[in-house]
């Protein structure tokens, strides 16, 4: 047995699977149970043995393979296994024949089953009600590392193949794959569906789904056919998503001259879905809320949410699919990419909608992590399956879509698209590495595009880049940006961009060391004596850096917003920037509540709404601070969005815009959080007609967020009617968006009791565990009921969700929200007996954004004026 041991431990531990054997093809047999929640399978796998090996290694992991069944089969010689070993901790199956397996193409042979488990990963099972009975579908979600809960498989991107599907189930149920189906055999109540073979894909792609569904379907002028599958009942809501996508499949086409390569395109809503969406070759899995829109029922932003995610996953079918990441280290270029295409997409579908300057909140999401010293670069090493999950976060999306921008911005668009045409071609069927992507744009545009980008990928963070007037020069200085205020050591090739009193006089630059000056005159601007002349640098805010402005600077570029010179996005840029500077201790609360009030007459839908979204934090971070000035500082608030709240009123007019119905929302329900009067009783009239009639036009879909959100304001243990008759409407309504909609808003409640009671409800039968997250932003009031119910249910959160992302959540929303040092240590010490390497960076993460708030409450206290500058503020006349 030892020798055994020492026989196998070669094998273990490895971040990769060994490569003296590679798949060709998989024919794969499955047989889901849905009534036992179970599965059979058969798979015979092409393998090329390329070296002298009596071993094959694969991954495989929750499965029982049925030893006598596994054989290799070369030239008609059958080599038999005389040992099948699982080793549950690498998730790999290591394989010992008798005898050395001949080189070349041999057929790997097993049987096997497993389990239709609940944790929305693998092969599992999801529920849905079809005519009052509740029923079980059959899923797949695949991506990371998740195929080898299925089937046994080289389970890693580079190992691609063609796959061969079959599969049995009951005769009235629909089973789709990746391709489309060739030929259906019938016997008795079963039914056996043969699918065409798929081009070369990676394991991570392969998609498998049989329930009972309807569909909707339409076809690219090229005859593809495109369909979407959704609950019995709701094929309608499935028309905008199918309009989009078709559209997509086009644009895409053009913009990387390549056609789509699969002869159909499938696009399915799965009620229990753990991530937004997972663009699987040709069967596109996706939430319910992220697919389906209903004209009566879901809000503009329901509606945006549908395109952009259709979009990003139909980007993946080029960029991922097509051309796949070498390992998971290059996830970004998947992620990252595909974020920024659908921006793309979306905005030459939907240019109304303004998309690219709602893409900043990409870039803000990006930057808020990357500004943390436990933020990770772009390109992480990833050792082992489990390290995977927890890089699907806001750096390999948001960063990774931010720096892209970036540098299409610098190289021009019409060169970006000419490259990433080329790269697609060249790699196509294939893997390719970041540094590969690099290499193409080099040749296609001649810059220095490997050193550029790798200042941007190889390492964490970003720079503050300083800027001053000195004499007749503006100098320019970047550090490393950390919330936490500590220096760090990072440098990077910056594409600076600037303008001066106009957007015709502009100047770009690469910043390649720690320092650089312009000579003012090469600016072509008004003297900067001149009060009125202002400078803004990182024009529409295309690289992903701040801007730390000296006093001079800041004062003319505030004059400039008072003035409306600036362009919308430069607008948010000057806000953001100097919102972090001040989080990070080096300004003044004073100097930021004073930056703010020169948005007074703002109206652009994406400056408003990250006012107001910093409104929150700051008052949050007041009520620490200090708590004597916190009505003061809502007052001030309540009055800078009365204003766009009044000009836009609670009814849409005749032909306004997407925009002014995502901003309606946003401003009452700041309004309604910050005790509002008028909006409160208004939103509570609103609300109780639509508890007499749930189709009154009072409370379309856009306003009730910010109706349910008023209706918690008031609700108590002793008066408890608002949270019940919102229960009431979550348990009648059947569309996820609502459902999610309102478990956002009973969490705004500010009775720790009711918190409490929520919470427990969040963890019944009656949420679904995907949706779980959507209630876990709890109200200052309620963040140490939160973390002494996650503390509670600690075990059974992490039984449920195990490893995977969605456990991450619970930690940074709870835990987050803290500014003590105390509760940093607390937070450390009960986690420190249940670590899990899943959960490490998020952890860290997470004590470390309560170390900035803690330090960010000091300075606070220190600042002198404040008090008197926030009434100043708050009952000034305009």
């Amino acid at each position: 047995m030892e020798q055994q041991k020492q026989k196998f431990s070669q094998f273990k531990g490895q971040p990769r699977l060994p490569k003296f054997a590679l798949p060709k093809r998989y024919d794969l047999k499955l047989k889901p149970d849905l009534t036992a929640c179970n599965f059979t399978g058969a798979v015979d796998i092409s393998v090329d043995v390329v070296s002298d090996t009596q071993f094959l290694i694969l991954n495989a992991a929750e499965l029982s393979v049925i030893p006598d069944s596994v054989k290799f089969t070369s030239n008609d010689k059958v080599v038999d296994a005389v040992d099948v070993e699982m080793c549950e901790e690498d998730e790999i199956m290591v394989l010992e024949f008798k005898e050395s397996l001949p080189l070349g193409v041999g057929v790997l042979s097993m049987d096997f089953e497993g389990t239709l488990n609940d944790r929305m990963k693998g092969f599992y099972r999801s529920t849905y009600e079809h005519n009052g009975e509740k029923k079980n579908m059959a899923v797949t979600q695949f991506e990371p590392a998740d195929a080898r809960r299925c089937f046994p498989c080289w389970d890693e991107p580079a190992c691609k193949a063609t796959f061969k599907i079959t599969l049995e189930v009951p005769l009235e149920l629909v089973a789709l794959s990746n391709m489309p189906v060739i030929e259906e055999k019938i016997n008795g109540n079963l039914k056996a569906v043969y699918y065409q073979e798929s081009p070369i894909m990676s394991t991570y792609l392969v998609a498998v789904v049989v329930g009972l569904f309807d569909y909707v379907e339409d076809h690219t002028p090229d005859g593809i056919t495109v369909r979407v599958y959704c609950q019995i009942g709701k094929g309608n809501q499935g028309k905008f998503a199918l309009d989009v996508a078709v559209k997509t499949l086009g644009l895409y086409k053009e913009y990387f001259g390549v056609p789509y390569s699969l002869p159909k395109l499938d696009m399915i809503a799965i009620p229990d879905f753990a991530a937004g969406a997972m663009e699987n070759y040709g069967l596109v899995t996706y939430r319910e809320t992220a697919l389906l829109y209903d004209d009566k029922h879901s809000a503009a932003v329901n509606k945006q949410r549908v395109a952009t995610v259709v979009a990003h996953e139909l980007a993946h079918q080029w960029f991922g699919n097509l051309v796949t990441m070498e390992w998971w280290t290059h996830l970004w270029l998947n992620e990252g990419f595909a974020t920024w295409v659908s921006y793309l997409a979306t905005d030459s579908l939907f240019p109304e909608w303004q998309i690219w300057t709602q893409f900043l909140e990409e870039s803000t999401e990006g930057l808020r992590l990357d500004g943390l010293a436990e933020s990770h670069p772009i390109e992480v090493d990833i050792n082992h399956a489990h390290e995977i999950d927890e890089i699907f976060d806001a750096i390999s999306y948001r960063k990774g879509a931010s720096v892209i921008r970036m540098l299409q911005s610098y190289l021009g668009p019409e060169c970006f698209q000419r490259a990433l045409a080329s790269y697609i071609k060249r790699y196509a069927c294939s893997n390719a590495k970041t540094e590969d992507l690099w290499s193409v744009l080099q040749e296609e545009s001649g810059e220095p595009v490997n050193k550029l980008m790798n200042s941007w990928t190889k390492q964490k963070g970003y720079p503050v880049v300083s800027v001053r007037v000195k004499g007749q020069k503006l100098e320019f200085e970047q550090t490393q940006f950390l919330l936490s205020a500590s220096r760090g050591d990072g440098q990077w090739i910056v594409p600076l961009t600037l303008c001066c009193c106009s957007y015709d006089s502009r100047k770009s630059f690469l910043l390649q060391t720690v320092s650089e000056s312009l000579d003012l005159k090469e600016l072509s601007c008004a003297s900067v004596s001149n009060v009125s002349s202002w400078i803004k640098v990182n024009v529409d805010q295309s690289g992903f850096y701040r801007v730390k402005y000296d006093e001079d600077l800041l004062a003319r570029l505030r004059l400039a917003i008072e003035r409306k010179c600036l362009s919308t996005s430069d607008k948010f840029g000057v806000l953001d920037d100097y919102y972090a500077l001040s989080m990070a201790c080096h300004q003044s609360l004073t100097s930021l509540l004073t930056l703010m009030s020169a948005y007074r007459e703002e109206r652009d839908y994406i400056v408003l709404s990250n006012l107001i979204s910093i409104s929150y934090k700051v008052s949050r971070i007041v009520a620490d601070a200090a708590p004597e000035i916190l009505e003061d500082v809502k007052l001030f608030f309540v009055n800078l969005f009365q204003y766009p709240a009044e000009t836009l009123g609670w009814d849409p007019k005749q032909g306004e815009g997407h925009l002014d119905s995502l901003l309606r929302g946003e401003l009452l329900t700041a309004l309604a959080s910050y005790g509002h009067e008028i909006t409160l009783n208004e939103a509570n009239r609103r609300f109780h007609m639509f508890l007499d009639d749930s189709n009154t036009p009072v409370l379309p879909p856009d306003l009730r967020r910010a109706v349910y959100v008023a209706i918690m304001q008031n609700v108590s243990k002793s008066n408890r009617s608002g949270y019940d008759s919102l229960l009431r409407v979550y348990r009648e309504t059947d569309l996820s968006q609502e459902k999610t909609r309102i478990l956002g808003s009973l969490a705004s409640c500010r009775d720790p009791e009711i918190i409490h009671e929520f919470l427990n409800f969040l963890l019944s039968s009656e949420v679904r565990s995907q949706d779980v997250v959507f209630g876990l932003s709890v109200t200052r009031d309620g963040r140490e009921t939160a973390w002494t119910w996650l503390k509670e249910n600690w075990d059974h959160i992490s039984k449920t969700y195990g490893s995977g992302f969605l456990i991450t959540r619970f930690i940074s929303a709870i835990v987050s929200q803290f500014s003590s040092y105390e509760k940093a240590e607390e937070v450390e010490q009960y986690f420190a007996s249940r670590m899990k390497s899943y959960i490490a960076r998020t952890l860290k993460q997470s004590i470390e954004r309560v170390h900035i708030n803690a330090k960010w409450v000091q300075s606070i206290q220190k600042e002198k004026h404040l008090a008197d500058a926030v009434q100043e503020l708050a009952y000034r006349k305009y």
